[in-house]
C-alpha cells in the first residue's frame, strides 16, 4: 500500500464515524418531525408507579452487576483496591460511560479515578480490557441465541432474512464457545495484539465471564420488557435492544441518543403504535441513563473533593529543615 493510500485510509477512519454520525443524526431528526409528541407523553402518563419503581430497581441491580466485570480484572491483575471501592468507581463511571461515552466514562474517568487510588496505568488498561470482554462475550451468546432461537422482525428495507438473522447468530455463539475453548486448553496464556497482552483466565473465571456478561444483557431488557407491561414479548425485546447497542456503537453517537428510540421502533412497529414504543423507551433512558447519572455526579464530585483536600492536606504538611552545615 502506498503511502498516499495510507494516509487516505488513515483519514478516512477519521471522518468516516463521524459522517456515519451525522447521517444518522439527521435521519433521526427528520423522523421525529413526524412523531406526534402529546400522543407520546400521554403514553409516558399512563404507566403506572409500580412500572416505574420496578424499572429503577432493576437498573440500579443491573449497575451492581456491569460492576462486578471489573471484578474480574481485580482477580486478573492482582492489584490491591478494595472490593467496595471497585465495585463504586466501576458504576460511577459506567453511568458516564453510557451518557458521554466511552472515552469519556469508559477509559478517561476510569483512568482518572483507579490511578487516584493507586493503580498504575497499564493496570487500569488491562482491568477495561477484561470487563470490556466480559460485557462483549456475554452479548456474542445472548444476542447469537436470540438470533437463532426468535430473529427480530426487521423492516423490509433492511433486507436481512431470517435466514441470514440465524447465520449471524451461529457465527456469534460459535465466537463465544471459542473464547471459552482458548481459555480452557490454550497452552499459550495471554493473547497479544499490537505489542499489548492480556491474560486469559482459567476455564471457571472465564464461564463466569460469560454468565455475568450474559445475565447483564438479559437484565437490561427486563427493564425495557417490564416496561412494556407485558404487551411484547421478552424475546422481542431483548432482540430489539442487542440490535440497538451494536448501531449506538457504530454511529459513535453518545448514549445512543435517538438511535436507541429509531431502532426499537422499526422493530417492534409491528407490534405497537410507534407512540407507545418510544413512550417506553424514553422512560427507559430516564431510569436506566439519568437517575443513574444523577447518583454517579455526586459521588464523582464527593471523589473530587476528596482528593483535593487530601493534595491541601500533603501541600500545607510543615517540611522539615535542611541539617545539612549545621
Amino acid at each position: 500500500m502506498s503511502p498516499a493510500v495510507q494516509r487516505a485510509w488513515a483519514w478516512f477512519k477519521r471522518i468516516a464515524p463521524w459522517a456515519l454520525a451525522a447521517l444518522v443524526l439527521t435521519l433521526v431528526a427528520r423522523q421525529a418531525r413526524t412523531v406526534e409528541w402529546p400522543e407520546v407523553w400521554r403514553a409516558v402518563q399512563a404507566m403506572s408507579l409500580a412500572q416505574l419503581i420496578i424499572a429503577v430497581g432493576l437498573a440500579l441491580l443491573s449497575y451492581a452487576l456491569v460492576a462486578s466485570f471489573d471484578l474480574v480484572g481485580r482477580r486478573l491483575t492482582g492489584h490491591k483496591l478494595s472490593v467496595p471501592r471497585t465495585l463504586g468507581t466501576a458504576a460511577t463511571c459506567y453511568a458516564f460511560n453510557l451518557n458521554f461515552g466511552a472515552l469519556v466514562g469508559g477509559f478517561g474517568l476510569r483512568l482518572r479515578l483507579y490511578m487516584r487510588r493507586g493503580l498504575s496505568a497499564p493496570t487500569v488498561a488491562k482491568v477495561i480490557a477484561h470487563s470490556m470482554v466480559t460485557n462483549w462475550l456475554g452479548y456474542l451468546w445472548v444476542a447469537g441465541a436470540v438470533l437463532l432461537v426468535a430473529p427480530p422482525r426487521l423492516p423490509g428495507s433492511w433486507a436481512l432474512s431470517d435466514l441470514w438473522l440465524r447465520a449471524i447468530g451461529a457465527v456469534m455463539v460459535a465466537l463465544a464457545l471459542v473464547y471459552l475453548a482458548l481459555c480452557t486448553w490454550s497452552r499459550q496464556r495471554e493473547l497479544g495484539w499490537r505489542g499489548h497482552t492480556l491474560a486469559l483466565p482459567g476455564a471457571r473465571l472465564a464461564l463466569l465471564q460469560a454468565l455475568l456478561g450474559g445475565a447483564s444483557w438479559m437484565l437490561i431488557g427486563a427493564i425495557v420488557w417490564s416496561l412494556f407491561g407485558g404487551r411484547v414479548g421478552y424475546l422481542d425485546v431483548l432482540g430489539a435492544l442487542l440490535l440497538a447497542a451494536v448501531a449506538g456503537v457504530l454511529t459513535h453517537v453518545p448514549a445512543g441518543l435517538g438511535v436507541l428510540e429509531a431502532v426499537f421502533v422499526a422493530t417492534l412497529a409491528s407490534a405497537l403504535p410507534a407512540t407507545e414504543v418510544l413512550a417506553t423507551v424514553l422512560v427507559y433512558r430516564a431510569a436506566y441513563y439519568l437517575i443513574p447519572l444523577a447518583l454517579a455526579l455526586p459521588a464523582y464530585a464527593w471523589s473530587e473533593a476528596g482528593s483535593a483536600s487530601r493534595t491541601g492536606e500533603r501541600s500545607g504538611e510543615v517540611q522539615p529543615l535542611p541539617t545539612k552545615g549545621i
